[in-house]
């Protein structure tokens, strides 16, 4: 199975690829799509969706594993992270990739075994999971590879059941 993860952003878009066979993980392809600060939002947005195409297009992903949105008190961040977030999810829905989201919660659950692990600790975990000589950077790419390890950890399992049986969102 190849993951496409995805931690959704307007300024960067963390991506990773990884191939899950046997309980085996091989990373693919990683990286970040960047946009300027003094650039218009809607020109990011389009930036954004641009280059999500692209990037299926060139991994051909079995399914996309998506960060969930975290609202914290920045409503326009929010709002603005949503909107990235839309036309990532508009670029897999036409290419027919299913998309599966999950929160930090979950993350940090599938990839450390512990909810409340800390941003180093699953950064770590990823580098060792995946057999990288380093944590990946920006640690957006980084968390967008936990979060398509996450997929693998939970999608089909019991795990993904026991989640959403206990509310860990």
């Amino acid at each position: 199975m190849v993951i496409l993860g995805i931690d959704p952003g307007y300024a960067i878009v963390g991506w990773g690829v990884i191939e899950y066979q046997g309980a085996k993980y091989r990373p693919v392809a990683f990286g970040a799509i960047t946009t300027e600060a003094h650039t218009d939002f809607n020109a990011r947005l389009e930036r954004i969706y641009d280059d999500t195409v692209e990037l299926i297009r060139r991994s051909a992903p079995d399914v996309m594993s998506i960060e969930k949105l975290y609202f914290n008190t920045n409503t326009t961040t929010a709002i603005q992270v949503a909107q990235a977030r839309g036309v990532i999810l508009l670029a897999a829905q036409q290419a027919h990739i299913p998309v599966y989201e999950y929160t930090p919660l979950q993350v940090k659950t599938a990839v450390t075994g512990y909810g409340k692990a800390l941003k180093p600790q699953v950064m770590e975990m990823t580098r060792r999971l995946l057999h990288l000589k380093e944590v990946p950077k920006p640690d957006d790419t980084a968390d967008a590879l936990a979060i398509a390890i996450t997929h693998t950890q939970a999608a089909g399992t019991n795990l993904r059941d026991y989640m959403m049986k206990r509310g860990i969102k």
